[in-house]
């Protein structure tokens, strides 16, 4: 897991730590990439050599070509994601190109859940999805180490709890 270097909050005394994910998500997003355009790729070639010719099969080169671009992208989007954990709230800040930040209040928590599929299993990952009373806030960190995101999870629900009593 990535830690980031600490960064002012705005709040006396109070440091910022980033966290970032675990680069097995990198593999499975780029495992997952190659699966589906290699199938694309053989329908492509398939349907256009059978439907119009051999000589329009070599179109399947494209989900090939878009495979390789995606390649980079993943690794991108990857580094662009990061979280951080503050007194009162959750940061999460993601994306290349439009960069967005969510901020949940623990008090606004109703339901933090950790999943894992069996391929981010395979890879040592885990997900939390965190709900909230608004479904906008409503917000999602991937590509954690389980043993991490069983810790963040009841980080989360003990700090919610804490602060919805007070409400």
């Amino acid at each position: 897991m990535e830690t980031g270097s600490p960064e002012e909050t705005g709040i006396p005394g109070e440091e910022l730590v980033w966290r970032g994910l675990q680069p097995a998500l990198v593999r499975v997003r780029r495992l997952l990439v190659v699966v589906w355009m290699a199938g694309l790729a053989l329908a492509t070639g398939l349907l256009l050599g059978l439907l119009v010719g051999p000589a329009w099969a070599g179109f399947a080169l494209l989900p090939a070509a878009t495979a390789a671009w995606c390649w980079r992208l993943v690794a991108r989007n990857w580094r662009s994601w990061r979280y951080a954990e503050r007194a009162d709230d959750l940061l999460i800040s993601r994306g290349v190109l439009w960069r967005e930040e969510t901020v949940v209040p623990y008090g606004r928590m109703q339901l933090v859940e950790v999943t894992s599929g069996p391929i981010e299993r395979r890879f040592g990952l885990a997900t939390v999805q965190l709900h909230t009373a608004a479904a906008a806030t409503d917000a999602t960190i991937p590509g954690l180490d389980p043993a991490e995101a069983e810790r963040l999870r009841d980080r989360l629900t003990e700090l919610g709890q804490a602060r919805s009593a007070g409400l």
